[in-house]
Formats: C-alpha cells, structure tokens, sequence
C-alpha cells in the first residue's frame, strides 16, 4: 500500500505540474512507456511533452534554454546514474548562470530524477545509486530535495515551481518506497 499512496502522489504532482501554464515535461518515456515514470505522467498533456533520446546532457542543455525563454521545463531522468551524464550542463552551467551573471539570468529548471529501483528485480550497481549529497557538494544555487515519503512529494514539487529566488531544483524520489 505504502509504494501505491507514493506512486499516486507522484501522478497528483505531475497532474499539478501539467496544470501550469508554463510547464514542459522532457526526458525519456515522457510521452511513451519504458521508465516507471511515465505511469506518473499519463494524465499530463501529450502537447506538453517532448520525448528525448538517452542523452542527459543534451536534454539539461535544452531545459536550461526552454527555462530562459520563461518556460518551466520539468526534465525527467529516470535515475542519477543516468543524470551523472549531464553534470556538466548542471553543475557548469545551470547553477553557475545566476553567478556569472550577477542574477540577470536565473533559469529555473526542475529536474525529477530517482534513486533507482532494486525490486522486483535488482539492476545492480550502476543502476541503483543516490548522488545527492555529491551534487549538493557541487551545486550552489540548486536546491536538493530528497521526497523520502509520499507526504513530502507535492510540496517538493510546488515549492519547485513556485519559488521566486531564482533557484533550480532537483528532486530526488525513491520508487521501492515501503517495499
């Protein structure tokens, strides 16, 4: 019951997110199965979503240029072994903007992105890892969130989207929650 009530308040937060005006959703199996994302998007306008190749970086680059251009992007990455891979759009260039700029350009992206799933069946190392205290060492104007219960899902991802001091943020969620 505990991952059900986890995986519905994921839908109700994309289904809140996809309410917004400004909103984008990018990454892999927004718009088509294959990550256990994609059931928390379902009910997301497919107008909304734009479908990505495995290519991290690439898609940080573009959701920090949809963010300058005055979208939200909302760039889904299935775990953070695969978010490892866009490091440097996200550490050299998304949190540094504000900095180099003097607070001129303060994109704000929101990056969902998962501790990887070890059940039902366990993908082993290089699929499973939490790198959030590494990126909070690397990051400085990027927040961190970490939704260790199904509680702390919707008001990560309103706070994320709200937020008026030009910060990013990247969510952490935990898909074997209560497993």
């Amino acid at each position: 019951m505990s991952n059900q009530l986890y995986n519905q308040c994921l839908r109700e937060a994309m289904n809140w997110l996809g309410d917004q005006p400004d909103t984008v959703f990018l990454g892999q199996a927004v718009r088509y199965g294959g990550t256990g994302c994609y059931e928390s998007l379902t009910q997301v306008p497919d107008h909304k979503k734009i479908e990505f190749p495995v290519a991290e970086n690439f898609q940080i680059g573009v959701s920090t240029g949809l963010a300058i251009q005055g979208f939200v992007p909302v760039s889904v990455v299935p775990r953070w072994n695969f978010l490892i891979c866009a490091a440097d759009q996200i550490v050299n260039h998304l949190d540094k903007m504000p900095l180099l700029s003097s607070g001129r350009c303060q994109p704000r992206v929101i990056i969902r992105v998962a501790k990887g799933s070890e059940t039902p069946v366990d993908p082993q190392e290089q699929h499973k890892g939490n790198f959030a205290e590494a990126f909070r060492a690397m990051c400085v104007t990027i927040d961190i969130i970490e939704c260790n219960t199904p509680e702390s899902i919707l008001p990560a991802y309103q706070l994320a989207y709200t937020r008026t001091d030009g910060r990013s943020t990247i969510i952490v969620e935990f898909p074997d929650y209560g497993k």
